[in-house]
């Protein structure tokens, strides 16, 4: 090659490298901004936040409640029956499924066509979550940002993901909320012994013989509330167990929370069950589940309703105020939606979720 052969040809490919430098350039936000998470993972992001694709039912609901107009699609389409309290510009979202959980039903390649800004997962932090986070942020270039769903951790959180979606106002208001609710518990039930406190076992299925071992997400509502959680001893890390009959009767729980509305109607005239003393009492309480369990179905800002309902539910005489008007206020705040009379019935009286 000659010396002016070899000097445009430099020239030509120093003119592609400045162009995929700028191309480069142009695809990375000027103003992106690096946040770290709570995983202690730091991790670059958009300055400006549009589309968020959530990983689960978990981070679908806090995202929902934070910035509902950056949402991209849910994990799961609401029922006829949820929509009644969500807002009616999210009941069309596509399903788009699920990264986390059980029945994962994503894969990476709809992901990469839904052209989300970030990826929020709501929920446990362990070595297996953060594998998953880095694991796809690296296959797909989308940011992956693991969020906190402890209960002790709400208020922490809930700023902490407001901010990385440009909603601090909402997210400094919902989180003060949720101080209040905590602080209201801690006071309701500071001076209870711990002989007093109730004995829970938590009923799922229509079976009612699955339930959260002590430590699991599921059941964290029950313990938090001053509950004890009769399940011990199943899983050494708390999660969700089967039981037997016999085992629910050597357990002796005084108090039954369930969350199906068929185990409800039945416990009372099944056998097996006669001979445990919540049963015998009377006092199988069915939780709420519209548009979400007040328990841990799924487990994430919709259970600060199901702590406001376990207050009134097992300290009457420790509560003040008035269970309706305060789950009104409470959608209005985190749903965004006001129930009528017939809706907060049918959410208060025992409507499946």
């Amino acid at each position: 090659m000659t010396h002016t052969g070899r000097r445009r040809a430099l020239g030509v490919f120093g003119a592609l490298i400045g162009f995929l430098a700028l191309s480069v350039w142009q695809a990375v936000p000027a103003a992106a901004r690096t946040v770290t998470d709570s995983a202690g993972r730091k991790v670059d992001i958009p300055d400006a936040i549009t589309r968020v694709f959530a990983a689960g039912p978990p981070a679908s609901i806090v995202l929902y409640a934070l910035a509902p107009q950056s949402m991209i699609g849910w994990a799961r389409t609401p029922r006829e029956t949820q929509k009644p309290y969500l807002l009616p510009a999210t009941h069309a979202l596509p399903e788009l499924g699920r990264l986390t959980g059980r029945g994962d039903t994503l894969n990476l390649e709809r992901l990469i066509a839904a052209k989300p800004d970030i990826i929020i997962d709501y929920g446990t932090i362990n070595d297996t979550y953060r594998s998953l986070a880095d694991r796809v942020q690296a296959q797909t270039g989308i940011p992956y940002l693991l969020i906190d769903g402890r209960f002790e951790s709400a208020p922490t959180t809930l700023r902490l993901l407001a901010d990385i979606l440009g909603v601090k106002e909402r997210g400094e208001m919902l989180a003060r909320v949720t101080e209040s609710i905590l602080a209201r518990v801690d006071k309701t039930i500071a001076d209870i012994p711990t002989d007093k406190r109730p004995h829970i076992y938590l009923a799922r299925g229509p079976e009612g013989l699955e339930s959260g071992s002590k430590g699991s997400i599921n059941t964290e509502i029950i313990e938090r509330v001053g509950g004890i959680n009769v399940v011990e001893g199943l899983r050494e890390k708390g999660g969700i167990v089967r039981v037997s009959p016999e085992q629910v009767i050597t357990w002796a729980p005084d108090t039954i929370i369930t969350l199906d509305p068929d185990f409800k109607k039945a416990v009372a005239q099944k056998p097996e069950w006669k001979a445990v003393p919540a049963v015998a009492k009377g006092r199988v309480f069915l939780a709420p589940g519209l548009p979400y369990g007040f328990i841990d179905a799924p487990p994430s800002v919709n259970r600060f309703a199901g702590l406001i309902w376990l207050l009134h539910t097992l300290y009457p005489d420790r509560t003040d105020g008035n269970l309706r008007d305060e789950i009104r206020t409470f959608y209005k705040t985190f749903y965004q939606v006001d129930p009528s009379d017939s809706e907060l019935n049918a959410l208060l009286n025992g409507a499946g979720g």
